[in-house]
């Protein structure tokens, strides 16, 4: 089980040139990658967002590609072409214009596009081997970072587990006596009216009949155990397991309000409520997941 929040760098070297792969991640409930690169190896992004997404399913990654170029480097590149562009339209301007002023070399030189870095003249082809074993150590290291906070909310999860259970077990304390403390009352109720009833009166009991179907909840928490046990069963996985845990939370979320509603019992609702403030926490912990 992994977080969503992770943090990875990895460098790799050829040929005097050195590259840099930064990676991080934050919570999304999508996969969503920026990928920031030099103007030449543009055309790696396709790669290198099928690299990511074959080792991460879900989260926010950045994903930043530098290049540090060594002393033995490439020379700066001239697009002579372009200069020449440059020049012809400087001229033809100035004609237009009947500017006066001199078109120097430096003033070419100056113009966008003609000097240009080594990084921006790559190869994106020779390049992608040495950016890919660079971003193979970023993920590492990434996915590294991201399983040691998914087991320190593995921990955190598992203890909120044993309380929602010690609030079950509760609230099944609590059922049996729900019939019997309904049934009291309805007698007291009779009593204080004048009503002469025997205890075995077909009418009474009809009535505590009723009560007792309509606040029945054992089916409730029969589902609410079952869902907790699948909940830890997958926290032991180690494969992404939020989108589950998240669909497993609103279940419980659901019995919980089923069972709130008919346990007719003000015992009953205070576990409930406990409940619902620790699944609260559980949910706010399980968007963090992978």
């Amino acid at each position: 089980m992994r977080s969503m929040t992770g943090y990875g760098r990895g460098d790799a070297d050829h040929a005097g040139t050195k590259f840099s792969v930064e990676l991080n991640s934050v919570n999304r409930k999508q996969s969503d990658i920026v990928v920031n690169l030099p103007r030449d190896l543009a055309g790696l992004e396709p790669r290198i967002r099928t690299a990511i997404n074959e080792k991460i399913s879900r989260g926010r990654m950045n994903v930043s590609v530098v290049l540090h170029q060594g002393a033995n480097g490439a020379a700066l590149a001239l697009d002579t072409a372009l200069a020449r562009s440059y020049h012809e339209a400087m001229l033809t301007l100035q004609k237009q214009l009947s500017a006066p002023g001199e078109i120097t070399i430096g003033t070419i030189l100056q113009a966008p596009g003609v000097m240009r870095s080594p990084e921006q003249s790559l190869d994106a082809d020779e390049a992608w081997p040495t950016v890919q074993r660079a971003l193979a150590t970023a993920l590492g290291e990434l996915i590294k970072m991201r399983e040691r906070e998914g087991k320190h909310l593995a921990k955190d999860l598992i203890h909120r587990l044993k309380v929602l259970r010690q609030e079950i077990k509760g609230i099944r304390a609590l059922y049996p006596e729900v019939v019997k403390k309904y049934r009291s009352a309805l007698m007291e109720r009779i009593e204080k009216a004048g009503l002469d009833l025997p205890v075995e009166d077909e009418r009474l009991l009809k009535e505590v009949t009723i009560f007792a179907d309509r606040s029945d909840i054992s089916e409730e928490l029969t589902r609410l155990e079952s869902h907790l046990a699948q909940f830890a069963h997958h926290l032991r996985k180690n494969e992404p397991v939020g989108r589950t845990l998240e669909f497993i939370t609103q279940e419980i979320f659901r019995e919980l309000n089923t069972l709130g509603a008919k346990s007719n019992d003000a015992g009953i609702s205070q576990h409930v409520v406990a409940c619902k403030s620790e699944l609260e926490k559980i949910r706010e912990q399980i968007q963090n997941l992978e």
